[in-house]
């Protein structure tokens, strides 16, 4: 893991929300505590890129061996940095040609090149992490929160994939509540893994964390291809091991036979409260000459096959009051979902 931008917790605690902002202010002050993954490491190259979290957009750029996240905004005349260029030393400013270097700092005024820098010309940036291929920020300095755990990665003898961004018209928690629920495959996942007639959903339990929630699945629904040599025998049976990181990321840890494993890590990164981008790190201990492509196509398409249900569900929000939706005993990880996240303080419908 590599922490980077160490410098700015010096920075004042005040924080504005974004203009536009689609969240309660309770509850933007709360999300934005959390870390979420903003770009893959790989994309970030010779051209400053731009995301947007929690309604606030950024630019991403890398100077040397630092990549830093700030607000995607010149602090001379307010364009976006995003419009503009990298020399190599830094981020251009296209109105005026202001640059931006290491920690944000600006290094340079074309049209005063002798005048001292004053320290407001430097950019607000974020903290951030590069782990598991993503580019790891959060929009508060002082968090006690962590990165969420992708089990598997770290081992020897894996293969690791970080799948291509996948946006998505609707709210995070959506999206997550989606990736947690087992009762759906047979009916949305038919195209990829599952079997149209296997619709039964074993019991399961659930186990709060102090993070959020584990879930237990004893499965008989395969999973990626490359593991149809473990599903021939009879007795075909996984575990499907979930972990809900709060406040929209997950894993699942698939067991297949003889110690083969497959991890996917679910992090909803919530561009609005209507607008997700979903990063999916995989890692996996079989098959590790599998083409990278052919990993990230596959699961490009399992994803896609959600998009419908998460984009068209009603009400948009996700309701965190148990009275208001009907359940059946395969929602035990929606409601845990519910749970957590009114336990960790958020308002009923996480917008406005």
């Amino acid at each position: 893991m590599k922490m980077m931008n160490a410098a700015i917790k010096t920075q004042p605690l005040n924080i504005d929300l974004p203009s536009h902002c689609t969240f309660s202010t309770e509850d933007w002050l709360k999300l934005a505590k959390y870390w979420y993954p903003v770009a893959r490491i790989e994309d970030i190259q010779d051209v400053p890129i731009k995301a947007t979290l929690l309604d606030e957009n950024l630019v991403i750029y890398k100077i040397k061996e630092e990549i830093i996240v700030a607000r995607d905004v010149c602090p001379h005349r307010g364009v976006p940095l995003t419009l503009g260029s990298h020399d190599g030393e830094g981020v251009i400013c296209p109105y005026h040609g202001l640059r931006f270097g290491e920690g944000g700092k600006c290094n340079r005024i074309p049209s005063s090149p002798q005048q001292t820098i004053p320290n407001k010309l430097n950019l607000y940036t974020y903290p951030v992490i590069e782990q598991y291929g993503l580019v790891w920020t959060c929009l508060t300095h002082d968090t006690q929160e962590t990165v969420p755990n992708l089990p598997l990665w770290h081992e020897e003898n894996v293969q690791q994939v970080i799948c291509t961004p996948v946006d998505i018209e609707a709210f995070a928690g959506r999206q997550v509540e989606g990736f947690l629920d087992v009762a759906h495959f047979a009916w949305v996942h038919t195209g990829t893994f599952a079997d149209p007639e296997n619709q039964f959903v074993p019991d399961y339990s659930t186990q709060e964390t102090a993070q959020g929630f584990n879930a237990d699945y004893w499965s008989t629904v395969g999973d990626y291809p490359a593991s149809d040599t473990f599903k021939k025998a009879d007795d075909f049976k996984i575990l499907r091991h979930f972990e809900f990181h709060l406040p929209f990321t997950a894993t699942l840890t698939i067991h297949l036979r003889q110690g083969a494993k497959q991890v996917i890590m679910n992090a909803a990164s919530p561009v609005s409260a209507r607008k997700t981008r979903l990063f999916a790190p995989i890692v996996k201990n079989y098959d590790l000459d599998d083409k990278v492509q052919d990993v990230i196509d596959y699961n490009l398409k399992i994803f896609e096959e959600d998009r419908l249900m998460v984009e068209t569900q009603k009400p948009e929000r996700l309701p965190l009051d148990l009275k208001l939706e009907a359940h059946i005993p395969a929602d035990r990880s929606s409601i845990m979902l519910r749970r957590c996240l009114k336990k960790a303080g958020f308002d009923q419908f996480f917008l406005i």
